[in-house]
């Protein structure tokens, strides 16, 4: 965005020369074969052919002749800017109007706004006349460059030569108050509007959008007369956007449900990304399926947020199944499938499939790494790892970011080589960011370094003091090395700091519907079945030899059978509880859970899925675990 400072100010007070009323283009003359030439061409060379016999004939200096040329090198794909601005300039001293309007309209669709207002200011001075098509670039140019000052005055230009009644020039306005955070002052131009259209609405709704106005962001969606695509994008984004993702959900089945209109790319997409952050896999492949049905080709994008919520759902087949339909795969596609064998624990695979992407000839870039450096910490593959580091420099010569020091870190770390880890942190050129030192902490604590552990964990206290994890994670460390006072003194910080910690939370889909559970949760409608799966459960475990793994009880609790209890009650045991009652033999479970899941559980989860003879998905906040016959993808690397 540009400065205050470097965006011209009109003078004031405004010339009062502007007429009120104008044409959009001058009238035509009688047939030209100049013209009938000009309109066939499509290279620059031809259209330069043309213009030198039109020069020969005088006829640039009839302004609709010199507007249908100039129109031609702004607009076409053939065209060249240059070429119109020198249009322009064989006119010093009164440009046809619409001349000046198809260069503002060119530099605004060029993403240089500045230059518009520039040509408007001089079109002011110039004394040129003015019609609805210049108001209105001259505003989108406005509220490209969030130039609000100078909008303010096209406002009052507008208003004093009686356009504000024109719907463009009023859908411009509301468009410029809305994403400049004035939203009364959008208000206003809206209600003073007879009837307004669906594009005026559309812009009031992306206003209180944008300032997480949601009360009257329902009322207004709720009394249009007629909603488009559009409007109903704008709702799925808020609710995406704000992390309410059911909603989201839940206003795209209204949307359907509406048959006001059809999805796009944009709807697509949306609802995607709400379904990847709650896991819903039946949902995500209904959507798939809508695109496959509708013939909507996979564009870079559209793949990209498929195989993503592919990945994050743990269906590695329908990730794949995407990115081999994909015929043009962008960089974002290969790093959306590496990083979907990333996460869910195929680190080779993933490896091998940047291979691939390398013989394509295809240039990575930083992300890819990022990637392919994760694959290689959680695969537990040091000398690649550190290959693959050096060689993004030397080969391709992508400078690592804080992210990339930070899998090598993890990649360390994970390793137990803490020596190297600090190496990392006390070398590189930019310093540490809390997700580097979380990758320490849950290090330390696999590790048992409760002495770096403790380091790193004040250290994530205090570079990220509102963040939770940080308490969490120290807290863990104190606690598994019964320094119950380090405990204590943690969580007097965040209750003197009014940091809270979150719940775990673990979720799992059926029927298109998603069910919540907390640690002991007792709020279910189905939970004396629940309960009594889970006492089942706990029965068959023992029979296999399972005992609970009290030292994730992270309390000052001396009892071991109250430790036990605590431990049977965690939310993801609770979620694959229900999945084991709700679903047929051999149906697989997947589980998201908010948080890490815990050692225990990890152990009972192995020995369920061979129990059972069921596959057990578990998404926690780091990675997938893929439970198959008494083994996790992970290989207990985690």
């Amino acid at each position: 965005m540009l400065s205050a400072a470097s965006i011209p100010v009109l003078s004031a007070p405004l010339p009062d020369s502007i007429p009120a009323t104008s044409v959009a283009k001058p009238p035509p003359p009688p047939p030209s074969t100049n013209l009938s030439l000009l309109h066939l061409c499509t290279h620059l060379q031809e259209a330069t052919q043309v213009h030198a016999l039109m020069v020969k004939t005088s006829q640039t200096a009839d302004p609709y002749s010199a507007g249908r040329l100039a129109e031609f090198y702004a607009l076409s794909d053939g065209g060249s800017l240059e070429h119109a601005e020198k249009i322009l300039d064989s006119f010093p001293h009164h440009p046809p109007t619409f001349v000046c309007n198809t260069l503002m309209r060119a530099y605004s669709e060029r993403r240089n706004p500045f230059l518009s207002i520039n040509l408007y200011r001089q079109m002011l001075v110039d004394a040129v006349e003015a019609d609805r098509f210049t108001f209105t670039f001259t505003l989108k140019a406005c509220t490209q460059l969030r130039a609000l000052a100078i909008g303010m005055q096209i406002h009052a230009q507008v208003v004093k030569h009686a356009w504000e009644s024109n719907a463009h020039i009023r859908n411009k306005l509301i468009h410029l108050y809305a994403v400049s955070g004035r939203i009364r002052d959008a208000r206003k131009v809206f209600d003073g509007s007879t009837e307004p259209d669906v594009v005026a609405w559309n812009s009031m709704l992306q206003g209180y959008a944008d300032m997480d106005d949601g009360e009257n962001l329902h009322n207004l969606f709720d009394s249009m007369p007629a909603r488009d695509v559009v409007s109903w994008n704008t709702m799925i984004a808020y609710y995406t956007e704000a992390g309410k993702f059911e909603e989201a959900i839940l206003m795209f089945r209204l949307m359907q449900e509406s048959s006001e209109c059809g999805l796009n790319r944009v709807t697509l997409i949306s609802v995607l990304s709400a379904v990847t952050q709650l896991g819903a896999l039946g949902q995500g492949q209904w959507v798939h399926a809508y695109i496959k049905r509708h013939g909507i080709e996979l564009d870079e994008n559209l793949s990209s947020a498929l195989i993503n919520m592919y990945s994050k759902c743990g269906c590695i087949e329908g990730a794949i199944y995407t990115f081999e339909t994909t015929h043009r795969r962008s960089v974002d596609t290969w790093n959306a499938m590496i990083g979907c064998f990333t996460a869910n624990g195929c680190s080779l695979r993933a490896i091998d499939l940047f291979s691939k992407m390398e013989a394509s000839l295809l240039m990575p870039n930083k992300i890819t790494f990022t990637c392919v450096l994760n694959a290689c910490s959680h695969g537990g593959l040091v000398d690649r790892g550190i290959r693959y580091f050096e060689k993004m420099s030397s080969v391709y010569g992508i400078e690592p970011d804080v992210g990339h020091y930070g899998c090598m870190v993890d990649l360390f770390s994970r390793a137990g080589l803490f020596e190297k880890a600090e190496e990392i942190i006390q070398q590189m050129p930019i310093e540490p960011d809390k997700v580097m030192w979380k990758a320490v902490v849950g290090a330390c604590r696999v590790n048992k370094n409760y002495e770096l552990g403790e380091k790193a964990g004040l250290k994530l206290i205090e570079i990220a003091p509102d963040d939770n994890a940080g308490y969490v994670l120290l807290s863990n460390i104190y606690a598994m090395s019964n320094n119950w006072n380090g405990v204590y003194r943690v969580r007097k910080l965040m209750h003197d700091r009014g940091i809270k910690k979150v719940p775990g939370c673990s979720s799992i889909e059926l029927d298109g519907l998603v069910h919540e559970f907390i640690a002991g949760d007792a709020a279910h409608a189905r939970k004396k079945e629940i309960y009594e799966m889970l006492d089942e459960m706990a029965q068959q475990l023992g029979r296999a030899g399972y005992e609970p793994d009290t030292t994730q009880v992270l309390l000052d609790i001396e009892e071991e059978d109250v430790k036990e209890s605590s431990l049977a009650l965690h939310s993801e045991k609770l979620a694959v509880a229900y999945g084991l009652i709700s679903t047929s033999p051999g149906a697989i479970i997947r589980v998201v859970k908010n948080l890490r899941i815990c050692g225990d559980c990890h152990s009972a989860l192995k020995l369920l899925s061979q129990i059972y003879d069921r596959n057990i998905i578990v998404r926690d906040a780091n990675r997938f675990h893929h439970f198959n016959r008494g083994s996790c993808s992970c290989m207990d690397y985690w």
